[in-house]
């Protein structure tokens, strides 16, 4: 930034903020309607299911799916991520649920690319929510993770989203050269046009309980088969930033068309560095623990829920996002059409 003298009198920074109209004018950011992305969970029931630790939150039908998807082109919101919740009865292992091209994401994407093929479609590629011990990825005998068998898990599984009518595939699962793998594979089925959303910075964070509840992955932490061990040996360090930059510059390289950043708020430093380092649209995740501690504050009291809502979504923008993933989308959007 250009730098001048500035000294009181003469300037008077209040003169900016005294009405609304010359604070629009002057206003530095602006968060809209088209800056979000709705996360939606879906699951195979008929009726919508409440998730306890994320107020205002429910599970979709494949049916009420597609009526958020006519929703979202009502309100303007460009994009909705897709997320499923499968019960027990379909976990096993090595989550073999998510190559099933009928399986509950492929009828969601169909279904909802029906009611409104203007809105973009974003799935979730990762083994989390299929299997039984609710790692991202295969899991061993002695508790690893191994990074190529589970790779190539990925890789079926974004050509069948992709098949079913997915115009972005995100793998959140942190893999080593996933995207490359996915990249040649769309290349070789002619899947030339769809796009790669990479999770390139997402950290081993604690704010994605209630995600997990969403999904019915469980809880981390014993590390017996039904709670397994922590994901720290494939997610980032939270005190890292060189790393991100390392991982967002692998994933460019190997096809990334996008790059995400997971969580949101406590990484807006991240956030803004990759942003400005590499000029690819960069997204942000506001992560389910961001959304449920605001919501649990504003129940108790303690915060105004529209001006904390905004201020959030404001900031990952002022940082450099190009959109939000966020589970106040609709809300939000609404809000701003009045």
């Amino acid at each position: 930034m250009t730098q001048f003298p500035q000294a009181f009198p003469a300037t008077r920074m209040r003169r900016l903020r005294q009405a609304p109209w010359i604070r629009s004018l002057a206003g530095e950011n602006v968060l809209t309607p088209a800056d979000l992305i709705w996360a939606v969970f879906v699951h195979d029931g008929e009726d919508r299911m409440p998730v306890g630790s994320l107020p205002g939150i429910d599970r979709l039908s494949v049916k009420d799916a597609a009526k958020a998807a006519i929703r979202a082109r009502e309100l303007g919101i460009p994009a909705i991520a897709l997320f499923p919740y499968i019960g027990a009865d379909g976990k096993d292992e090595t989550g073999s649920g998510a190559l099933d091209p009928d399986g509950l994401v492929p009828r969601a994407l169909k279904a909802m690319k029906d009611a409104a093929p203007e809105v973009g479609l974003i799935t979730d590629v990762a083994l989390d929510a299929y299997t039984s011990h609710g790692h991202d990825g295969l899991l061993d005998e002695d508790g690893t993770i191994p990074n190529d068998a589970t790779t190539d898990k990925l890789v079926q599984q974004a050509l069948v989203h992709i098949g079913a009518g997915a115009d972005i595939v995100a793998p959140s699962d942190m893999m080593d050269g996933r995207i490359g793998a996915i990249r040649s594979a769309f290349e070789e089925e002619g899947f030339t046009n769809q796009m790669i959303l990479a999770y390139a910075a997402k950290y081993a964070s604690g704010f994605y309980g209630p995600y997990r509840d969403a999904i019915g992955s469980g809880k981390l932490g014993t590390g017996a088969v039904d709670n397994p061990g922590d994901k720290k040996t494939y997610q980032m360090d939270p005190a890292n930033t060189e790393e991100a930059l390392r991982e967002v510059a692998l994933d460019i390289a190997e096809g990334a068309d996008m790059v995400m950043v997971k969580p949101g708020l406590p990484y807006l430093d991240i956030l803004a560095r990759l942003a400005r380092e590499f000029g690819v649209p960069t997204f942000a995740y506001q992560t389910s623990g961001e959304y449920s501690m605001i919501m649990a504050a504003v129940q108790n009291g303690w915060l105004d829920g529209v001006k904390a809502m905004v201020e959030t979504l404001t900031a990952y923008k002022r940082a450099g996002a190009s959109g939000i993933l966020t589970y106040f989308s609709p809300k939000v959007a609404a809000m701003m059409r009045g």
